[in-house]
């Protein structure tokens, strides 16, 4: 019996289970993850070598003509030393981890999940997936309300791949686009892109790109060649998150 058992645990059937309980499944950026996992016993004694965690998301990328999607690990922890876990036992392992500054928001076709893992000795690796609602940090959410101010409403959000000018630590980035709905550039622009970095807990890089209206036949030819838009990059301390609309105003009327 015991050797048949471990038959079937070798191919995941009475295998040890695995289970994330977050404490919040809504986390801020910069906020602390925290929650438990429970690690529950099949039907034989196992190693248990490592519990993981790794924060995901999904981004897109263009590959020979087409768009394909990829996923990108954010952050991946390690939760514990070897143990055994006996037949039919129950180990609960708290967690908690800083939810790193470059995680993305889950809106638009964003999405970010927790997965759990464990690697067993001799059986296959049961997991769990855990999906997280990620909001901005304070500094993100004041940006985004200083465009909101000036007229402008967000259209769409997703990660892509990230070009050599922006690229950091992670594959990919995520463009907040803004058209203008009302206000003085509703005329002038098509529509501003936002990039955010938080530097730490009190500075943020912003990448605007401003992409103006053709005019004319001039216009049509600058558009054409991308020569519409301007990529302005700046660093925003916290002490001047107050005129943060003034700062992007007047780098709108520069590059209108």
């Amino acid at each position: 019996m015991s050797f048949f058992n471990k038959i079937l645990a070798s191919v995941g059937i009475g295998s040890a289970k695995v289970d994330a309980k977050l404490s919040d499944s809504i986390i801020k950026v910069g906020d602390k993850v925290k929650g438990i996992i429970e690690v529950k016993g099949g039907n034989i004694e196992q190693s248990i070598d490592e519990i993981y965690l790794t924060i995901n998301t999904n981004y897109e990328k263009e590959e020979d003509d087409k768009v394909v999607h990829k996923q990108a690990v954010i952050a991946k922890v390690k939760l514990n030393e070897p143990f055994v876990i006996m037949p039919g036992e129950t180990k609960t392992i708290p967690f908690t981890f800083e939810l790193p500054l470059d995680t993305p928001l889950t809106v638009g076709s964003s999405k970010v999940w927790l997965q759990t893992g464990i690697d067993i000795k001799g059986s296959i690796d049961p997991t769990d997936r855990d999906i997280i609602k990620i909001e901005p940090h304070p500094l993100m959410e004041k940006t985004i309300s200083g465009l909101n101010e000036l007229g402008f409403s967000l259209r769409n959000v997703k990660n892509e791949a990230a070009s050599y000018k922006v690229r950091k630590r992670l594959p990919f980035v995520q463009e907040f686009e803004f058209i203008p709905t009302s206000g003085q550039f509703k005329k002038s622009l098509d529509e501003v892109e936002i990039m955010f970095s938080l530097l730490d807990e009190s500075n943020i890089e912003i990448f605007i790109e401003v992409d103006r209206k053709a005019r004319g036949l001039s216009g049509l030819f600058s558009e054409a060649l991308d020569l519409d838009e301007s990529l302005v990059r700046f660093t925003l301390h916290e002490n001047e998150i107050g005129n943060i609309k003034g700062i992007i105003l007047d780098i709108l009327n520069k590059h209108s």
